[in-house]
C-alpha cells in the first residue's frame, strides 16, 4: 500500500501500491505521475518554492513558500490523490495533519 502523510510544510509518499506487478501497476503510475507534474511545474514558476528528496521506497515533499501558485498546486495534487484513494483503498492511504 502507498502511504502518503500530509503535513503543513512537507509530504511524505511510501511504500508500493502493489495493484499490479511492476511496470503494469496503475496506481503507482497514477501517484508518480501526479507528482512529477506537481514538482515540474512547481519549479517553472518558482524554483525555490519546494526542495525533495528520493530513497528507494520513500520521497519527501518540503514545502518551502507559501505563494499562490505554489499552494494551488499542492492542493490540486492532494486532491488528485484523494480521489485515487477513494477509487483505490486497498491500495492508496492518505494521512493527513488536517483531519487529525
Amino acid at each position: 500500500m502507498i502511504q502518503i502523510k500530509i503535513q503543513k510544510e512537507k509530504i511524505i509518499i511510501k511504500g508500493h501500491a502493489l495493484y499490479d506487478d511492476y511496470g503494469k501497476d496503475i496506481v503507482c503510475a497514477g501517484v508518480s505521475s501526479i507528482l512529477t507534474t506537481t514538482i515540474n511545474a512547481t519549479i517553472r514558476f518558482n524554483p525555490q518554492a519546494i526542495s525533495y528528496q528520493k530513497r528507494t521506497d520513500e520521497f519527501e515533499l518540503w514545502i518551502k513558500s507559501n505563494d499562490k501558485i505554489t499552494k494551488t498546486l499542492i492542493e490540486n495534487m492532494i486532491s488528485l490523490y484523494k480521489e485515487l484513494e477513494e477509487t483505490y483503498p486497498k491500495n492508496i492511504k492518505i494521512e493527513s495533519e488536517e483531519e487529525k
